[in-house]
């Protein structure tokens, strides 16, 4: 046990670091400026890593995925604003519906492969934007609703951006842990086998569909968490946060970090945010032009993400220090 944890110290210490980093970044005398920035990447940071889930490790492609962010967001916002139900009872509701919602599609979306199967996922978020536009007697269409209420615990609202950053950072790293933990079980072992090889996977008695449409609903209720706590941050929701653009952004903060990572989901997430609020800003309509760039870079030199990249080159440094400390 004492060997495996000083193998890992280097990891345990960056890990600690990043940690107390993540604390200390929405005060005032230190980053605060960011922290506004920061709660975007935290939301984005949960719908990736059920993309991740979807893609890297079922290997099943999803260019939809805005459409459950979109659900979530919307349903949450309706039953709060429209009906007066308590946000947090909106926030569960909306979960519940669109994972239903996934697991009604999944069986007969799963019946399509390869091209076939990312061109109707791609349908299914055109449709859904396109319902977001046109249903404005209960979205606002266009305009999109104001006035959502804030999320609030007791007489304890969170109305400033210092409290939401640590509510969206805590279900962020309650779901990286959840996630983590889910991957290295025997449901993480199923989803690689169906990754490699369906039919494989079928014959050594893994139910591949069940697991496919299970890893969706998860996903799906991901998107919707991360979509309420997007529009009670917001207190704001319109159709574009989840159009077509969106679902590329989504593709491409999965690929960064890595599809088959989990804490890559961070790092893809967060150099996208990035990229959209600081830098891409002033290409305009060029942004989607230089995401798909981007896409195709990672996907043809990294394939297996930058986030995976790096981590492998501090694997081999801290080898090679370790090599040197043991020469005589």
């Amino acid at each position: 046990m004492l060997a495996r944890l000083k193998g890992k110290w280097a990891y345990l210490a960056i890990a600690a670091a990043l940690l107390a980093l993540l604390i200390l970044v929405p005060f005032d005398w230190f980053l605060g400026r960011y922290t506004t920035l920061m709660i975007f990447i935290g939301i984005y940071t949960v719908v990736t890593v059920g993309l991740c889930l979807l893609m890297g490790y079922t290997g099943q492609v999803s260019l939809g995925q805005a459409a459950f962010f979109g659900i979530g967001a919307y349903i949450s916002a309706i039953l709060s604003k429209t009906y007066g139900v308590n946000p947090w009872l909106a926030m569960l509701i909306a979960a519940v519906m669109t994972g239903a919602f996934a697991y009604i599609i999944g069986y007969p979306i799963f019946r399509l492969k390869g091209n076939y199967l990312a061109m109707a996922t791609l349908g299914l978020g055109l449709i859904m934007w396109i319902l977001f536009r046109e249903l404005s007697h209960f979205t606002g269409g266009p305009d999109g609703m104001s006035g959502i209420p804030y999320l609030s615990v007791g007489g304890f609202i969170f109305d400033t951006p210092f409290r939401r950053y640590f509510l969206v950072w805590a279900f962020c790293l309650v779901i990286l842990l959840i996630s983590q933990n889910i991957v290295k079980s025997r449901t993480g072992r199923a989803l690689r086998a169906i990754h490699g090889s369906e039919a494989a996977s079928e014959s050594i008695g893994i139910n591949v569909d069940q697991f496919k449409v299970k890893i969706l609903v998860l996903s799906a209720v991901y998107a919707s968490i991360a979509g309420s706590l997007f529009v009670h941050h917001l207190r704001f929701v319109s159709p574009q946060p989840f159009d077509f653009l969106a679902s590329v952004k989504l593709v491409v903060m999965a690929v960064i970090g890595g599809l088959a990572s989990i804490w890559g989901a961070i790092f893809g997430a967060g150099a996208t945010r990035i990229l959209s609020d600081e830098i891409l800003l002033r290409f305009g309509q060029w942004d989607i032009v230089i995401y798909g760039l981007i896409l195709v870079v990672v996907m043809v030199f990294m394939p297996e993400g930058l986030f995976v990249r790096l981590k492998e080159l501090f694997e081999r440094l801290r080898l090679r220090y370790r090599q040197r400390g043991a020469q005589p």
